[in-house]
């Protein structure tokens, strides 16, 4: 994993933000947000870490059991469904975020490789909702030091059974990192 400083930068699709430890917005605490797209318009993403303790089938009625956990994406369009995926073009109208990930394409190719049971593991994430920022305001919050950006492996992201995502991805990022990890949750408790 590489480390890259939150001042001056501007950050790429594929990469990740993590929160730092007391951001103040609670949907925003210690999460790792995957950057599925960051350009003059604005920036979108999912939060990987922050689980809903539903299964997929019981959200979308008629769709069929699918093994892996569903994470609350962000604030925007909560009654939506989205997902990401290692399957390329294999859905059609997906589109590359990086190497080895894809976003969204015909959601009735996705049900169909669940229904005939034919996925690998960890090749599929699905997300309530998405975090969105307008033109430039992911850029102000990255140099006010909300965010740290890092890179990760594809399959880290996919990876929907660490609990722990945003303290491990921390720890990787080096000696800061390491310590940053270890701040408690509520300091006023030490």
């Amino acid at each position: 994993m590489d480390f890259l400083p939150s001042q001056d930068i501007n950050p790429k699709r594929g990469q990740v933000l993590l929160s730092e430890p007391y951001i103040s917005d609670t949907f925003f605490h210690r999460t790792v947000v995957f950057l599925c797209e960051n350009n003059a318009e604005g920036s979108f993403g999912f939060v990987l870490n922050n689980y809903v303790d539903l299964p997929i089938h019981k959200v979308i009625a008629n769709f069929p059991e699918f093994p892996g956990r569903i994470s609350l994406g962000g604030p925007v369009k909560n009654e939506s469904l989205f997902y990401i995926h290692t399957l390329g073009e294999i859905v059609k109208g997906s589109t590359r975020v990086m190497p080895g990930i894809w976003y969204g394409g015909e959601f009735d190719d996705i049900k169909a490789l669940i229904d005939n049971n034919t996925l690998p593991p960890n090749s599929l994430r699905f997300f309530i909702g998405y975090s969105g920022w307008g033109a430039k305001q992911l850029q102000e919050e990255i140099q006010s030091k909300s965010w740290f950006v890092a890179n990760i492996a594809a399959k880290d992201i996919m990876n929907s059974s660490e609990n722990n995502l945003w303290q491990e991805i921390m720890k990787k990022l080096g000696a800061k990192g390491d310590v940053v990890s270890k701040f408690p949750e509520n300091p006023n408790l030490n």
